[in-house]
């Protein structure tokens, strides 16, 4: 409960006598390239073939003569943008963008720099985390738009590849009984993640205290507690939204 306190207190300090727009503004900018577009290739290569293997899955599965085949691609459409592309790309960006989140902070605070920066009467937790929080959650819904797309086309080419489906099946299947709602889940759930993994991840690297050995054990702390958030909010979003 204590560290529960901690973390929430942290969170007060983000907003407490922020920076200047025109300084935080370059600063967003610089750690949206860092998170966003540094990022995008490791999005398309996991989200690719996750759609990939889910239609070649789905399709070996569905022995059954009597069942449309054009249900394959609403089983990727559906799965993807609901689960596969919001929650397994954050996970792997908290696994890329946590960690060296928390390494940047942890080296940063053994080097005492970030008590350079409060001797000089600026609020370090505001100045260096609140640029990153709001670049994540400008960023992890563009990654994972760009998931859930790749995801289905990935699941289009496998389909198409392997004989499992036709083009014109799939097509079918991705317009059959649509629901406009579902895209509006996914950006939910980037934004939540986006602030969880930031903000977790921020927290560990912050109070790192101790040397080299201290700042891996936060960055593996960071990534840790970030996918654990991740899924617990993932159940808890499920349930408000779509329960």
């Amino acid at each position: 409960m204590s560290k529960l306190g901690k973390y929430l207190l942290f969170l007060g300090k983000l907003f407490t006598n922020p920076e200047k727009f025109r300084v935080n503004w370059k600063l967003i900018m610089q750690e949206s390239k860092d998170i966003g577009i540094d990022s995008m290739l490791i999005v398309t290569i996991v989200a690719s073939f996750l759609g990939a293997v889910t239609c070649v899955q789905t399709a070996a599965n569905m022995e059954n003569p009597f069942v449309p085949r054009y249900i394959i691609s609403l089983i990727v459409r559906d799965s993807t943008i609901l689960e596969l592309g919001p929650t397994i790309t954050c996970v792997v960006l908290a696994g890329k963008v946590g960690s060296n989140i928390a390494g940047q902070l942890g080296t940063m605070r053994i080097t005492e720099q970030i008590d350079a920066l409060e001797v000089m009467g600026i609020n370090s937790s505001s100045y260096l985390v609140l640029p990153k929080m709001i670049a994540a959650m400008l960023t992890f819904p563009m990654l994972v738009t760009m998931a859930c797309f790749l995801g289905i086309y990935g699941g289009y080419l496998a389909g198409w590849l392997t004989g499992s489906v036709t083009p014109q099946d799939y097509i079918y299947g991705l317009q059959f009984d649509f629901k406009p709602n579902y895209v509006l889940f996914a950006l939910i759930k980037s934004l939540v993640f986006g602030f969880l993994v930031v903000s977790i991840s921020a927290f560990q690297g912050f109070y790192t205290k101790g040397g080299a050995y201290e700042v891996g054990k936060a960055g593996t702390a960071a990534v840790t507690n970030a996918c654990i958030a991740i899924l617990v909010a993932d159940y808890l979003l499920a349930q408000l939204l779509v329960g």
